[in-house]
């Protein structure tokens, strides 16, 4: 059976440290049973960079290295941007150009252009061909300025916007919130169709046989030749698309040099992740003592109607709190387990016995609620499709510090609500999860969740502990007698517990 042929094609004007990996990267990139050959235009200034293309080899791959004879056009890139002008982005074109026509003659299937400041997910090649389409880039984040957040290498419409403002149809608001929902929504693994694309893009032969090029459009003013590549494309009846599930590492500067290994070993970790998209069991784990006449029964009269299964660690209450449990939970499996010592001296120790609990439960999921915290009742419909999906181990919340049922606390020092948290996490069994081992704050969950692939839910939390002002006083007197010299929390927020006047805002669900 004839091999599919695939032309890697990059034109490199590259720095020798950034250059080194992007050429382990391809050096690492899974071929499979594919012909793979490589085509680089050499249009560098520095000659160490044209020492390791020439020392660049893999077996059974063809290297085809051509050396630009023309006058070198200056090009700046520092550590704020890369700054690029008509000149550099015409060289660029005729570079790129030239290798469309080494592939359409030496008549390769696919050309797969790569800009060389980037590093590849050795699955990148192998998944984006058994998605079959016509053109196809693989998604990266930049900063493209230091004071910007991170976009993404393709974009909906234009030069590079994600979403049109049209007067009458949406107000710049609203126009400005869809464009923050499709960019985030990119960070969910997935094939989109986007309206631009560049630097990591596989292109069928079929697609280059109609004279798509990046050949500048005359009456089009866009910079990058990206743009013109795309627009030819899109006008000759070739849908342009993302995938997101193999993203690649921009070394847009060299100050992330450091961070690559990083990066590669947490690909390591991510792919030996164990997921199922359907018929996942969420298991509550709760820690409680004396809880029998606080929140306990509503907390988990509300976690009842979407958790499969159950495990609480009873620290030896004194009072009903374990008929409370089996009361509410009588219907759903429960392992209830009563230490007859209370050891919440020592926190990290109860919960390193809750998760083993939680371990013996066999669920996929792990929801780590406190006894007087509870989700807004649309968890009963939003969770069971948190759980039942592919690409998140960990989810995380905004957790909201309410002063009485309609009000929560909201200052310097009380503003948990502005931060996620992790709450609701898929065991990994391939991964080494690890504590934070101090006697109290030591945190409910191992420290490392979020090394796992971690996203925001617009899910709220209500923490019900500080609504009456006998929890509020109770609970300064236990941090001033565990904590006097605050060296697991903060003084000043123990000290405002009493505050008389506190800044309250109205809860909304």
């Amino acid at each position: 059976m004839k091999k599919t042929r695939v032309l890697i094609a990059s034109p490199i004007r590259q720095k020798p440290n950034i250059l080194k990996e992007f050429l382990q990267s391809l050096s690492e990139l899974d071929h499979g049973d594919l012909q793979v050959d490589y085509f680089f235009v050499d249009d560098n200034e520095a000659s160490q960079s044209w020492y390791q293309l020439q020392e660049f080899k893999r077996e059974g791959c063809n290297v085809h290295i051509e050396t630009v004879s023309e006058t070198k056009t200056a090009w700046k890139c520092d550590n704020e941007t890369h700054h690029w002008n008509r000149e550099t982005v015409d060289r660029v074109t005729r570079h790129k150009n030239k290798q469309i026509q080494y592939a359409l003659k030496n008549k390769y299937d696919y050309i797969f252009f790569l800009d060389s400041d980037l590093v590849l997910h050795p699955n990148t090649l192998l998944h984006l061909l058994s998605l079959d389409l016509d053109i196809v880039s693989e998604i990266f984040w930049t900063q493209w300025t230091k004071d910007t957040a991170e976009l993404p290498n393709i974009w909906k419409y234009d030069n590079y916007i994600f979403d049109i403002y049209e007067i009458g149809r949406k107000t710049q608001e609203e126009s400005l919130q869809s464009s923050i929902q499709w960019v985030n929504q990119l960070r969910v693994p997935g094939v989109y169709d986007v309206g631009g694309l560049g630097a990591c893009t596989l292109i069928k032969r079929r697609v280059l046989e109609q004279g798509v090029d990046f050949s500048r459009i005359s009456n089009i003013s866009f910079a990058g030749e990206d743009r013109h590549f795309c627009i030819r494309a899109v006008v000759h009846g070739f849908k342009l698309k993302v995938d997101t599930n193999y993203p690649c590492f921009h070394i847009y500067r060299e100050e992330y040099l450091p961070n690559v290994e990083k990066w590669k070993e947490r690909n390591r970790i991510w792919d030996k992740r164990i997921v199922k998209p359907q018929g996942n069991k969420l298991c509550l784990t709760m820690l409680v003592r004396n809880e029998a006449n606080r929140y306990l029964r509503e907390v988990l009269e509300s976690a009842k109607k979407y958790i499969h299964c159950a495990v609480i660690l009873d620290d030896a209450s004194e009072d009903d709190t374990v008929k409370v449990c089996r009361e509410v939970l009588n219907d759903i499996p429960l392992n209830l387990v009563s230490n007859q010592i209370p050891g919440f001296s020592n926190e990290i120790a109860l919960r390193k016995q809750l998760w083993n609990l939680a371990l013996e439960s066999k669920a996929e999921w792990f929801l780590l609620l406190d006894a007087d915290e509870i989700f807004e009742p649309k968890a009963e419909i939003e969770i069971p499709k948190l759980i039942n999906q592919t690409y998140c181990d960990t989810w995380t919340f905004r957790l909201y510090d309410m002063w009485d049922e309609s009000h929560y606390r909201e200052d310097h020092l009380w503003n948990a609500h502005l931060t996620y948290r992790p709450f609701l996490i898929r065991y990994q069994p391939n991964f080494e999860y690890q504590w934070n081992e101090t006697p109290l704050h030591c945190g409910r969950m191992p420290v490392n969740v979020t090394y796992l692939p971690t996203y925001r839910s617009d899910l709220k939390i209500k923490h019900l502990g500080w609504m009456t002002k006998e929890d509020r006083i109770k609970k300064y007197f236990f941090y001033a007698e565990r904590d006097p010299k605050g060296e697991w929390g903060i003084p000043a927020q123990y000290q405002s517990i009493l505050d008389k006047n506190p800044r309250l805002k109205l809860w909304e669900e």
